[in-house]
């Protein structure tokens, strides 16, 4: 089987995230990324193994364009700072994209993505943050569990209306990022 002239597993990944913008990710099959092409199905499978495989794609190019976006917000900060930045730029592109966000909550084969540059950077961001606060492991891991699920779960309940109170989530934001910096400058040391 010879590729679709002008098709590759990039433009492949990234018709596929589009898609997932437009229909929701959860509905991408190959099939409907096929017809986007204008191609048949069997065309993709030189580009990608199947419907997992691509999926797995869709949330590594999530990912990397959200660590990307984080990369930028906190380059130069430190402190509060940098943890207003990242928060921000976490938000801003759930926001944005939610449903090719949602991609990244999938459930990978930890041997299949081991060394993805895209989750390396991730774990990496995050130590930074949390080392300006002083934080490493075990402590460190507890923390980036506590910033990445407040993220996650403020973010996607802001994104699907959530929030449908007489205040704005974005006067809500703020403060509870204000309460992070609190905790994490505040964290409990553990004793064995």
């Amino acid at each position: 089987m010879s590729p679709r002239v002008g098709l590759s597993t990039e433009r492949v990944v990234q018709g596929a995230a589009e898609l997932a913008d437009e229909i929701g990710f959860e509905k991408v099959t190959l099939s409907a990324v096929a017809r986007r092409f204008g191609v048949k199905d069997p065309s993709l499978y030189v580009h990608v193994r199947n419907l997992h495989d691509l999926r797995v794609r869709v949330a590594l190019l999530a990912s990397a364009e959200l660590n990307d976006r984080i990369g930028a917000a906190v380059a130069g900060r430190a402190g509060k700072d940098a943890l207003v930045a990242f928060a921000g730029a976490y938000r801003e592109y759930v926001l944005e994209f939610p449903e090719r966000y949602a991609a990244t909550q999938i459930r990978m084969d930890p041997a299949e993505v081991a060394g993805e540059p895209a989750l390396v950077r991730s774990i990496e961001l995050t130590a930074a943050i949390l080392r300006g606060y002083g934080l490493a492991e075990p402590e460190g891991l507890d923390a980036a569990r506590l910033l990445r699920s407040t993220f996650h779960g403020f973010a996607t309940l802001e994104s699907a209306g959530g929030f449908a109170h007489s205040r704005a989530p974005g006067d809500s934001w703020p403060h509870i990022v204000d309460a992070l910096h609190q905790t994490l400058s505040n964290w409990p040391t553990y004793s064995d």
